[in-house]
């Protein structure tokens, strides 16, 4: 009598069991790294065509500018306890979503903050009629939620900021609410939702007795929200450089929602806004904030010293926070700093990231340029293109190109061999650098760079990272750019690629290789991928989010033929199996390749009676 026996697995496939990762504030930390180091499943060996596509899609009212977030373990009352999916839209709504199940497709709460019966209505891109000549398409339509929200884990809270505006016959008003919402329920939370409003003393470009004051229709909520040692602090830009504008920072109690401080880059001048592509401040261990400023005017006004803190367009600023009092206490500023204003190319389009482990930071800017600088004395103003006074600079994209622009931030990855930064500029490569701890410098030239650029066009790659810890062969770096065209005033189609950390030569999937499963849809400018407890949430503007993982394995069917044995199963697209047999089960290294993926794609194989009576187990390996 023979005996048979059947072992189906897919290698690889499964993981140490370890707690879900959550990802609470854009780019994943305070110190903005754009790293999940607690990634265990997803790594360079199952990152492929064959294995890691899309698995889902959520769909939601309009174009997605925020970051996903994911909130872990969180009791939703009378449907147990989920890990959630948190989602905002421009249209002013937040979305709840399961973050693991593709079953659960509705949102276990949702919230929208318009009121059309009552004559409110999400702000929307021609309501910024000074901008660019009244004619504005950096936003396509809507301008409710834009920012990141950020979650306070412990009250169980997430923060934003939506802008509406009350439009009644002649009437049009416009505001600006900080929200605080239960995770739980989508409630609000007391004292929530406050108006946004904020003065300070300066005379500089809209000032009325000598006193700046915060336009809630012209100041654009870009910048991702930080909360930092129980404060929530929000940074806003402008529109197209539409004036009279200036670049602000304001705290909020978060258990409150009172105004702790409010903190203005050009009091006494104009513009200086804090955009950074919807990267969130930075923030030390001490509370000091970390922000980068675009065009703007710098130094003192009335006796023209650039050295004067007072106004800081174009300069990478350290905050501190004294009370209510909120002040520049470290700066740097390039030499060309007056070349950069005339040319619009903002040193501020480039979030800054604090190096783990130093005392250093680093910014991009859209002159192509990375600089880094000593956080605690930033070296203040620069008088040669040396930038002798801080640790190093150095050109990423091709200088004098016209596509130099470094948009979001870098992502910061130590791995088993060396520490490194990824950044992929406009129109460029995605490119890798290794820093040298010993003199605290970037080694140059790039170590490695991907095998093919982003489009000409803005805006280059948006990062993140993922890995489990250091381990040789988890790092991967997410990048999310334009697939085609120029995406600075145009929704542009997108793809999403995927690269070893270890060297960025080696493209290991992208969403174009299998691209009826996997197509991203329209590209989400500046949004950064989500990469939590093995799955990417990418967000878009084509009203719906994206779910990348592990594929799921096919389902295997038994059957017999006289002596032989059927198996089937029903194909996944592209997928391809091979097949492995093993009479000896404690030997792990006795199985044996019986077919290839040519042979049994097709999801079909029969297999002859084995030669002799032993238990046979077969498995599915992938290709």
């Amino acid at each position: 009598m023979k005996y048979w026996s059947f072992l189906m697995t897919f290698l690889g496939s499964l993981a140490a069991a370890s707690a879900d990762v959550a990802v609470l504030t854009q780019h994943n930390n305070l110190a903005r790294t754009g790293a999940n180091l607690q990634e265990t499943i997803l790594n360079t060996a199952n990152v492929n065509s064959n294995r890691f596509g899309l698995l889902f899609t959520r769909t939601v009212d309009d174009q997605i500018y925020a970051q996903p977030l994911v909130m872990t373990n969180v009791t939703i009352p009378g449907q147990g306890v989920h890990n959630l999916l948190l989602v905002a839209t421009v249209n002013n709504s937040v979305y709840a979503f399961d973050a693991d199940s593709p079953s659960v497709t509705a949102p276990y709460w949702q919230t929208n903050y318009n009121d059309t019966n009552h004559f409110i209505f999400p702000v929307r891109n021609t309501d910024m009629t000074g901008a660019c000549g009244g004619i504005y398409t950096d936003f396509s339509g809507n301008l409710g939620i834009v920012g990141t929200p950020v979650i306070d884990p412990v009250a169980g809270t997430i923060y934003f900021v939506a802008r509406t505006k009350f439009a009644s016959n002649s009437v049009t008003a416009f505001y600006q609410k900080l929200h605080a919402l239960d995770l739980t329920t989508g409630a609000e939370k007391a004292n929530s939702p406050v108006t946004i409003t904020a003065t300070c003393p300066g005379n500089g470009d809209g000032s009325a007795g000598g006193v700046i004051t915060f336009d809630p229709q012209k100041q654009n909520q870009r910048p991702g929200l930080a909360l930092v040692n129980g404060v929530v602090y929000i940074g806003w830009s402008s529109h197209c450089d539409w004036d009279p504008y200036h670049g602000w920072v304001i705290g909020y109690n978060a258990t409150n929602l009172q105004q702790i401080a409010a903190y203005a880059t050009t009091p006494n001048g104009s513009e200086g806004g804090i955009w950074m592509s919807g990267q969130a401040p930075a923030a030390d261990t001490n509370g000091n904030l970390y922000v980068s400023v675009g065009n703007g005017t710098v130094g003192n006004t009335t006796n023209g010293d650039p050295r004067d803190p007072i106004n800081r367009g174009e300069s990478l600023l350290k905050l501190t926070r004294s009370g209510t009092n909120m002040t520049v206490s470290s700066w740097f500023t390039p030499y060309n700093w007056s070349s950069l204003n005339a040319q619009d190319l903002d040193l501020g389009s480039c979030g800054i990231l604090l190096v783990p482990g130093t005392s250093l930071a680093l910014a991009g800017s859209k002159e192509g340029k990375i600089y880094v600088v000593n956080r605690d004395t930033m070296g203040g103003l620069s008088y040669s293109s040396a930038d002798t006074n801080i640790v190093q600079s150095f050109q990423v994209t091709t200088p004098g190109g016209g596509n130099n622009n470094i948009h979001g931030g870098p992502v910061w990855w130590t791995g088993p061999a060396s520490s490194c930064i990824y950044v992929m500029g406009e129109s460029d490569y995605l490119r890798q650098f290794q820093f040298n701890p010993t003199n605290s410098q970037f080694l140059l030239p790039n170590f490695s760079h991907s095998p093919t650029a982003a489009p000409v066009g803005m805006p280059g790659g948006i990062l993140s990272l993922s890995a489990n810890g250091t381990n040789a062969g988890s790092g991967l770096v997410w990048v999310s750019h334009q697939y085609t065209g120029n995406a600075n005033n145009e929704v542009r189609p997108g793809i999403l690629h995927a690269y070893a950390a270890a060297n960025v030569t080696n493209e290991l999937w992208n969403s174009e290789q299998v691209s009826a499963r996997d197509s991203v849809g329209t590209f989400a400018k500046f949004v950064p991928p989500t990469v939590a407890n093995g799955k990417v949430y990418l967000a878009t503007f084509s009203s719906r989010l994206n779910v990348y993982g592990l594929l799921p394995v096919p389902t295997v069917n038994i059957s017999r033929s006289g002596s032989n044995v059927i198996l089937s199963w029903a194909t996944n697209n592209s997928l391809n199996y091979g097949l492995q047999s093993n009479t000896n089960l404690l030997a792990t290294n006795a199985w044996k390749d019986i077919t290839n993926s040519a042979t049994i794609s097709n999801g079909f194989y029969q297999l002859p009676a084995p030669a002799t009576n032993k238990a046979t187990f077969y498995r599915l390996k992938s290709n």
